[in-house]
């Protein structure tokens, strides 16, 4: 059974990992938690997703281990690096043309031995880029200008360039010699996308902006890390544009976000010649062991089945300088910190650089804090010969105000483009170049864009004991009784099937009729047979069809209870770390659900249900669409609370539809409404459709 998180668990969550407080307090407080804590259906399956994603990570971690032990020579080493470079560039896509950064100082800051200039760029045109460069006005003794340049990239603080920890690493390089361009991410500091009229940001800062922009660009196919990194690119090419830069002494460095940007952008930019991040780099295997979920830019398409690692990103810089800052107490596992460093360390020696290469792990909890500091400035003056050794300079911690590039902390004020007002564009763009798809044409287009998986001629299944009179209480009077089939659908994955009887029964389903009825559930069969009008009123009107209900992976009955804690609703979520992973592994959880489906009617056809009135609900809608379409079995479709369009979704301003009901790419080939189309022939019937928001 699952069971309700207590306040406790949520807060303790909210200060341990990038959740953060704020989110697991609006969550505590949210009608989701509320919704999803107030029964208790049946879930007796709520480890089998987590198992069946380790498994597949597991065996590609073999696989990358086995092609690790293969590098033997020098040769070898650099095929491996440019082979990593080509494998991001995949996962990555292009980025787009260089255009005018039209960068201006908005006010400069005097201090002792440095200045601040708040600067402003536009990374693309329209989306303005906030910053801070500080700049070194007593040149270290014995070194001429022009000075070593680092890119400084943020973690998950609220007020971005500003957070105390960010703020010390930018002050203390400068204090040592190095000019520092340090940048606000996109939903943090002064680069809300989704402000109130109070310059407040609606969805929350942070975590909950980029899960609401990244998401939703999926459906364009964007990837909101690529828009993450272009930022860090541009920065670059600021820097680049000081007189005070050596351009031949460039690094990169930031924490937890940062790092993830820092790792990244090692891997898409070639011209950094150090860097060092912190409190990120470890194993996506290590990270969904632990069962951690990690924000969209933080999962890029198609790593897992590339075969890519944290690591390959600093592989593609090798030999030059870098050096993985962890935490002993950090979250993200430093176990995989040693493994990366291992990994990258055979590569270096390959490649004659083995000095190159350095690990530093922290005794402390997750964050850039002094030591990992400190670790970072020796690292880098060993490299650059600006300073000698790695001692924090004294600090002047500044007022968030005095580093503001914007009059009153927020570029949305000057009409900065936000990140969802592009992918509108793009999805207006997507549907006048995508053109029209018949009926007849539509099933290949599915077939060809979801890659489903071989099925058997018919799947096995396994018989459940039959629900006692209390774990089925409330269901139809008319059919009070059900038995369990767990129909293997995939290897590890069992698609849960209740079939309605007016008698206790434990057996196979009886080969009783040519017509059946099978419903597609929202959240929960069990739940739904007790509550949902759409299903109850077709068992009271047609007492004497076979029925079926279906909970298919990840749903109901295989409801996740992992992710620290029951979370399946909120935005970052175990259903979302499973529909991210998804993604990772080229295999996007719509399609894995739409074959969940497609190999229970199979089974339903081989009992001899040549007649199946398919009847869906909220989320089951979505694979019900694509099996309807695809499966001949189905002569009739019923849809409650389906999605009008995802051209809808792409185009809002807010949305409520997870991510795990999401498809990459998908309004460059299809939408939805051509699957409504091609659905009037099997008498589709349409109840309260759902827009972007569940209304």
């Amino acid at each position: 059974m699952s069971t309700k998180p207590t306040r406790r668990d949520l807060l303790r969550i909210g200060t341990t990992n990038t959740l953060g407080w704020a989110m697991a307090q609006a969550y505590l407080s949210s009608p989701l938690y509320a919704e999803e804590t107030s029964h208790t259906p049946l879930n007796r399956f709520p480890r089998m997703m987590q198992q069946y994603f380790m498994n597949q990570v597991r065996r590609l971690d073999k696989a990358r281990n086995e092609r690790l032990a293969n590098i033997k020579t020098p040769a070898d080493a650099q095929a491996y690096v440019d082979s990593v470079r080509e494998k991001i560039r995949q996962s990555f896509g292009p980025f787009p043309e260089k255009t005018p950064l039209n960068a201006r100082v908005t006010k400069v800051v005097e201090r002792d031995t440095y200045r601040i200039e708040n600067v402003l760029f536009e990374s693309r045109p329209g989306m303005i880029v906030s910053a801070n460069l500080y700049v070194p006005t007593a040149v270290p003794p014995g070194r001429d200008t022009p000075l070593p340049g680092i890119v400084g990239t943020c973690g998950h603080s609220h007020n971005g360039k500003a957070e105390t920890a960010y703020q010390s690493y930018a002050q203390g390089l400068a204090r040592q010699g190095y000019v520092v361009l340090i940048y606000d991410p996109i939903g943090q500091g002064e680069r809300f996308q989704y402000p109130d009229e109070h310059l407040k940001s609606k969805v929350g800062a942070g975590v909950r902006e980029h899960l609401k922009a990244g998401n939703q660009q999926f459906l364009v196919g964007e990837f909101f890390g690529n828009w993450r990194a272009w930022d860090g690119i541009r920065a670059l090419d600021y820097l680049l544009t000081r007189e005070e830069v050596d351009p031949n002494q460039v690094g990169v460095t930031g924490n937890s976000g940062g790092g993830t940007m820092t790792t990244w952008l090692c891997g898409v930019e070639s011209r950094w010649t150090m860097g060092a991040p912190s409190c990120f780099v470890t194993t996506f295997r290590r990270n969904l062991e632990n069962e951690l979920p990690a924000d969209t830019e933080q999962c890029p398409p198609k790593a897992l089945a590339l075969g890519l690692e944290h690591e390959d990103f600093l592989a593609a810089l090798a030999p030059k300088p870098i050096i993985i800052l962890a935490k002993e107490q950090d979250y993200f596992d430093a176990r995989g910190s040693e493994q990366a460093y291992r990994r990258l360390k055979k590569i270096y020696r390959l490649l004659g650089k083995k000095e190159n290469i350095a690990l530093f792990v922290g005794p402390t909890t997750h964050g850039y804090s002094q030591e990992n500091r400190e670790a970072m400035y020796g690292f880098f003056n060993n490299v650059t010969k600006i300073s000698e050794g790695k001692t924090e300079p004294k600090l002047t911690i500044e007022e968030d105000k005095t580093l503001w590039a914007t009059p009153n902390g927020q570029v949305a004020e000057l009409n900065s483009k936000p990140v969802q007002a592009f992918t509108r564009e793009t999805s207006q763009q997507l549907s006048k170049t995508r053109g029209k798809i018949s009926p007849d044409q539509l099933p290949a287009v599915l077939k060809k864009y979801l890659r489903l998986r071989k099925r058997p001629h018919a799947p096995d299944y396994r018989i459940l004991r039959s629900l006692n009179k209390s774990q089925r209480a409330g269901y139809p009077e008319s059919k009070p009784y059900a038995t369990t089939y767990a129909v293997r659908t995939a290897a590890n994955i069992e698609a849960l099937v209740y079939r309605l009887y007016q008698q206790n029964r434990i057996s196979r389903p009886p080969a009783d009729s040519e017509t059946a009825i099978l419903y597609v559930s929202h959240h929960s069969s069990d739940q739904e047979l007790r509550t949902e009008p759409v299903i109850r009123d077709l068992v009271a009107t047609h007492p004497d069809t076979a029925t079926y209900t279906v909970d298919v992976r990840g749903i109901g009955e295989s409801k996740p209870n992992t992710c620290d804690f029951n979370s399946y609703l909120s935005p970052y979520g175990n259903d979302y770390f499973y529909a991210i992973h998804s993604l990772m592994l080229d295999h996007p959880y719509p399609a894995q659900r739409t074959h969940d489906l497609l190999s229970v009617l199979d089974l339903l056809k081989k009992i001899g249900h040549t007649n199946v009135h398919l009847v869906a609900k909220g989320w089951g809608t979505i694979p019900a669409a694509f099996a309807a379409v695809l499966h001949g079995t189905v002569k009739q479709v019923t849809l409650k609370n389906a999605l009008t369009s995802y051209t809808e979704l792409s185009e809002a301003e807010d949305y409520d539809w997870p991510l795990s009901s999401l498809l990459p790419d998908v309004l460059k080939h299809f939408d939805l409404p051509d699957c409504y189309t091609a659905l009037a022939a099997k008498q589709l019937k349409q109840i309260d459709p759902w827009g972007a928001k569940y209304n």
